[in-house]
């Protein structure tokens, strides 16, 4: 059996993970895909948003929502304040954007404005959304310490379908390989059902709210740094 021939959600034997079987036998699930569907939706439920969207990063959870909104909008050039972690930054310039610092004192989260985007990945509390776009970071720091992994909160169904395939290389994930039109080139972004496995496990020891993990102030002014001047 080739490995395009294998049918999503099937692996081939000996690939099986302990977290990943513990998961799946405790929500009865068959497919190793319906893992990540699960912990998406435990996500949106606890956040308060109608959607959410698995990645393999809070950076590239950023950069596929800047890629949708980069369609849908004439502005070239985005905001953030000077204080970040340095690859905000550089993923607004990966993406197509112009990039401008400004001062200010956050808690919690910030906009990458004029769009409504919010770096979110600091925050991991009940009800968190704050609409629009927000970035989650499962960096193994965070709340929730998956290793590395993010997620996209949302309400917008368009942008819900559009990202869900942007992050799989345009692919259709409830679809095989051979079986699938692809319509546009995506990024290998996806987060691995291992990987959501985990982040279900950990959530489910940690309580409802929590304390931001840090804010503007543990972070350098990045207007210093030679590649943004």
């Amino acid at each position: 059996m080739t490995y395009n021939s294998w049918p999503i959600g099937q692996l081939p034997e000996g690939w099986e993970r302990p977290e990943l079987n513990i998961v799946m036998k405790e929500y009865g699930l068959t497919n190793p895909m319906d893992v990540v569907d699960k912990f998406e939706k435990t996500i949106a439920e606890y956040a308060g948003s109608r959607y959410a969207v698995a990645v393999d990063s809070c950076t590239n959870a950023l950069f596929l929502c800047l890629k949708y909104c980069y369609n849908y909008t004439n502005f070239d050039k985005i905001t953030i304040p000077a204080n970040t972690y340095i690859s905000v930054p550089q993923t607004i310039l990966n993406a197509g954007f112009k990039l401008e610092f400004y001062y200010m004192r956050w808690d919690g989260y910030y906009t990458l404005g004029p769009l409504p985007i919010y770096d979110m990945a600091v925050r991991f509390t009940k009800g968190m959304y704050a609409g629009g776009f927000c970035c989650l970071s499962f960096q193994i720091k965070k709340r929730l310490p998956i290793g590395k992994g993010g997620m996209i909160l949302l309400d917008n169904a368009g942008a819900y379908e559009w990202l869900k395939k942007a992050r799989y290389e345009g692919r259709d994930i409830t679809k095989p390989y051979e079986e699938d039109i692809i319509e546009f080139a995506g990024w290998n972004m996806y987060m691995t059902p291992e990987d959501a496995a985990r982040g279900l496990l950990l959530f489910n020891k940690l309580p409802e709210h929590n304390e931001d993990i840090c804010d503007w102030s543990n972070y350098p002014d990045l207007r210093r740094q030679k590649v943004f001047q």
